[in-house]
C-alpha cells in the first residue's frame, strides 16, 4: 500500500495557510491608503479582485489538504484548477499592473504569494498525475483478478458447453 500524498505540497500548504492571513492584511492595509488615489474602475476591481481571492483561497486551501493528505483525485484537481486559473491569474495580474500605484511591501507579498501558487501548481499536477496512474493500475489489477475469479478451473466445465447427462 503506497503513500501517494505529496509531502512538499503539504508543507507548501501548510505555510499557505498562515501566510495568507498576513497577505490579506498587508493588501487591505494598503488597498485603504492608496484607495483615494486610485481611478474608480480600479477601485472596483481591486474590492471584487479581494472578495474573489479570499473565497476561492479559503475553497482551494481545503481541497488541497483534503485530495492531497486523504488521496482524492477529485479534490485535488479542483485544487489545481483553483489554483491554475482564477488564483495565479489574479495575483499576477495584482503584481504587476502599474496602473495600480504598487507598494514595495505590496510588491514582496504578492512575490511570495506568486511563488507559493506556481510551487503548487507544479507539485500539485506531478502529484496528480501519480494518484491517476496509480489508481488506475489499481483498478486494473482488480478488474484482472475478478475476472480470473470467474474463469472457470481446468477441470470444470465450461458455461459454452454445458454438461451432457
Amino acid at each position: 500500500c503506497e503513500i501517494l500524498s505529496s509531502l512538499p505540497l503539504q508543507m507548501s500548504l501548510y505555510f499557505n495557510v498562515y501566510f495568507f492571513p498576513l497577505w490579506w492584511l498587508v493588501t487591505v492595509a494598503i488597498l485603504y491608503l492608496k484607495y483615494p488615489a486610485l481611478s474608480d474602475y480600479y477601485k472596483f476591481i481591486l474590492v471584487t479582485i479581494m472578495i474573489l481571492v479570499s473565497l476561492t483561497e479559503l475553497i482551494r486551501l481545503y481541497l488541497g489538504y483534503v485530495g492531497n493528505l486523504l488521496e482524492k483525485v477529485p479534490e485535488l484537481a479542483g485544487f489545481w484548477l483553483l489554483t491554475l486559473l482564477p488564483q495565479l491569474p489574479v495575483i499576477l495580474f495584482l503584481l504587476f499592473n502599474e496602473g495600480l500605484k504598487i507598494h514595495s511591501l505590496e510588491r514582496a507579498v504578492h512575490i511570495i504569494f506568486a511563488s507559493f501558487l506556481s510551487f503548487q501548481v507544479v507539485a500539485a499536477f506531478f502529484t496528480l498525475r501519480r494518484m491517476v496512474n496509480t489508481l488506475a493500475a489499481r483498478f486494473r489489477l482488480t478488474e484482472f483478478h475478478r475476472l480470473e475469479e470467474q474463469r472457470p478451473g481446468p477441470g470444470g466445465l465450461s458455461p459454452a458447453t454445458g454438461s451432457s447427462s
